[in-house]
């Protein structure tokens, strides 16, 4: 099928445009009472996610976990964790999204398993060259006795990627110890996993979101590296000559999955799609959004900007260029469940490494007022544009990190990796606020497993529902317009207003976004939404607008 006939039989899907929730389980609301968020609490606050109009949730791992890395070290891809509740309550969570308009995506973690998977298990138990083991990468160590790793690789968590079996053996984990990487080319590890994309559809998932989609398949050498900075610096190249990452043989992979989905959508009659997150060079992401690949790619081009117009528009620009010329529409993403909250990157001055600032600071730079003011007005031009958007669960309230948490509560691994150097993703994952009282602020009924810091009371879903200016009304209001006014509403064409600020128009509308430290002059036409208040008519500084002819 050519990329152009592709285009047309999928014009119309509901993931081109969709705009998609991600919920954290173990963070979104707990129902049961015991500090850990679970899928009935999802449940209950499903009328939430319809009235703030989301078309989709992203639901992060859920499966039966030691939660070593969040739920993503898993021990079993067609189950869910006790502490989450069961596969019943999943399929009561997918009738009852259904029954709103709601789609359901699964998070897929197919680079590693857990150190506790059955298979781990055996590799484990069994004899050196046991066939057991050939699921995974596990390979003789140099030096004498082998008592060195076979390579110099780094884990993106810190410290080696290699780790040493009793028996001298050495198994690669490119992020955690307890996530030892699987052989792709294992055919046993091919059909499993095309087995558990088979599982999730039949009990009724809508789409997938695949985790480390840029890794997989690793150099079969296994040359060392030239560690020049962090590992996720290095990942960043733009000709597929990295040892494990962004290598041309994944795509073989994503074609068989790609196989399984179009043939279970004609036996299903319903449209799924997946969804990569790849970090990959921007040149490179075409390659994956080709029309029997993924049907979408997260642009972390875009998430990594700076509060700059100039560096905006040219993420913008490359990842329309990206998607167009495949037939795939772009995703925009302002924050998740793996980087600091953009109310907070937004209120720190330009430049600043936010990823060590949380440990290193100095705190008394952050500007919150402005950090949630720019961020309120990076919602709206996301929203404006053409494509899928991505929200993280409580931005929606404008929700800050948590950058203070004692180091005592820490539960992400890369801060024990890094020598706690790192403070790492705990700030983000705090469990959110719905209701500005109460031992958990309407969480649950128990203390949370992480705590939430005292500004969350404020910023709580039933004051902000009550205030027609919060954060959580806007999002409602820009989200039932984006439906109305944006979605199909052409290419985008930009317009000049003058440094430091983006302009476009699509069809009837124009989005206005002023990045300088100045008020602007809007173009004659009727306002539609502000991200805040208009200074004599003019639209004041971190502010954007929506208008119409």
């Amino acid at each position: 099928m050519s990329d152009a006939l592709h285009t047309a039989n999928e014009h119309e899907t509901w993931w081109r445009n969709a705009v998609v929730y991600q919920v954290y389980p173990r963070s979104f609301a707990d129902a049961n009472g015991d500090g850990t968020g679970d899928v009935a609490g999802i449940i209950s606050r499903l009328d939430h996610l319809a009235t703030l109009g989301v078309d989709a949730i992203w639901i992060s791992p859920w499966y039966p976990s030691p939660l070593l890395d969040g739920g993503y070290d898993v021990v079993d891809y067609r189950d869910i964790d006790p502490r989450f509740g069961t596969l019943d309550d999943a399929r009561q969570l997918t009738a009852e999204a259904h029954a709103r308009g709601i789609k359901i995506i699964v998070d897929i973690v197919p680079n590693h398993t857990s150190s506790g998977h059955r298979w781990f298990q055996e590799a484990i138990a069994s004899p050196i060259g046991a066939p057991s083991r050939d699921r995974y990468i596990i390979r003789s160590g140099k030096g004498p006795d082998g008592a060195e790793p076979p390579n110099n690789w780094v884990a993106v968590f810190g410290g080696s990627a290699w780790s040493r079996l009793d028996d001298g053996e050495w198994y690669l984990h490119l992020f955690d110890v307890s996530q030892p990487d699987l052989d792709w080319n294992h055919p046993e590890v091919r059909a499993e996993f095309r087995d558990i994309f088979r599982f999730w559809i039949d009990l009724g998932a809508d789409g997938f979101r695949i985790d480390v989609a840029h890794g997989l398949v690793k150099h079969p050498d296994f040359p060392d590296v030239e560690v020049t900075g962090t590992v996720l610096e290095s990942e960043n190249l733009s000709d597929g000559s990295h040892p494990f990452w962004d290598r041309d043989g994944v795509h073989e992979i994503i074609r068989e999955w790609r196989a399984v989905l179009d043939e279970a959508e004609a036996a299903v009659g319903r449209d799924l799609m997946m969804v990569a997150e790849a970090w990959v060079h921007p040149t490179r992401l075409p390659l994956y959004l080709r029309h029997d690949e993924y049907h979408q790619s997260f642009n972390f081009d875009f998430l990594t900007c700076g509060w700059d117009a100039e560096e905006m528009r040219g993420a913008i620009d490359r990842a329309l260029d990206a998607a167009n010329g495949v037939g795939s529409t772009p995703t925009w993403a302002l924050s998740n469940h793996d980087v600091v909250r953009h109310a907070t990157r937004y209120g720190l001055p330009d430049g600043t490494p936010w990823r060590t600032w949380v440990l290193d600071g100095p705190h008394d730079i952050l500007d919150p007022e402005l950090g949630l003011d720019r961020a309120r007005a990076a919602t709206l031009l996301l929203l404006a544009l053409p494509g899928s958007t991505y929200l993280y669960q409580g931005e929606e309230l404008g929700l800050p990190e948590a950058y203070d948490l004692p180091v005592d509560v820490l539960d992400d691994p890369v801060w024990e990796n890094s020598g706690h150097t790192v403070k790492g993703r705990d700030g983000c994952r705090v469990p959110i606020p719905w209701e500005s009282t109460g031992p958990s602020l309407g969480f649950g009924n128990a203390t949370p497993w992480l705590p939430q810091p005292a500004v969350f009371a404020e910023l709580a879903a039933d004051q902000q529902t009550a205030d027609p200016e919060s954060t959580l009304n806007l999002y409602r209001r820009a989200i039932e317009l984006r439906r109305s006014q944006w979605v199909g509403a052409g290419p985008l064409e930009w317009l000049d207003l003058g440094t430091g600020t983006l302009a476009f128009r699509r069809g009837a509308m124009t989005c206005v976004i002023n990045l300088t430290a100045e008020p602007i002059d809007l173009p004659a036409s009727s306002q539609v939404l502000a991200s805040g208040p208009l200074g004599e008519g003019r639209l004041g500084a971190n502010r954007a607008m929506w208008l119409t002819d």
